[in-house]
C-alpha cells in the first residue's frame, strides 16, 4: 500500500468521526467519534513517517511521525478519562447521557 492509500483511509476515517461528532447526541458516541478522528491522524502521521524520506539522518527527525502518534495516543487516553468522568457526573445528576442534558455544567 502506498502513502496515498493510507492518507485516503485516514481521510475517510476522519470524515466518519467528524460526522459522528456533528450528528450524534449521545456523549459516549461523541467521545468514540473523537477517538476515531485522533486515530485517523495517527495513521496519517505514521504513514508519512514511513513513506516520506527524511531530510537528515538524525534519528529524532526520522521517527517524528511515530513520536507524534505516541503523543496523540497519550492525549487521547487523558481525554477518555476526563470525558468519562464528565459522563458519569452528568449521569449521576440527570440520569441521562445525552448532550442536551449536559448544559447545566456550564458554570
Amino acid at each position: 500500500m502506498t502513502l496515498e492509500g493510507f492518507l485516503i483511509i485516514s481521510a475517510i476515517l476522519f470524515c466518519i468521526g467528524l460526522t459522528g461528532v456533528v450528528i450524534k447526541s449521545n456523549i459516549i458516541a461523541i467521545l468514540m467519534s473523537v477517538e476515531l478522528m485522533l486515530n485517523s491522524v495517527n495513521i496519517a502521521a505514521v504513514a508519512a513517517s514511513r513513506y516520506v524520506p527524511p531530510i537528515t539522518l538524525d534519528p529524532s527527525q526520522v521517527l517524528m511521525g511515530n513520536m507524534f502518534a505516541v503523543f496523540v495516543i497519550t492525549i487521547a487516553a487523558a481525554e477518555v478519562a476526563l470525558g468519562l468522568a464528565i459522563v458519569m457526573s452528568v449521569y449521576k445528576d440527570k440520569q441521562s447521557i445525552f448532550i442536551k442534558d449536559a448544559s447545566h455544567l456550564k458554570g
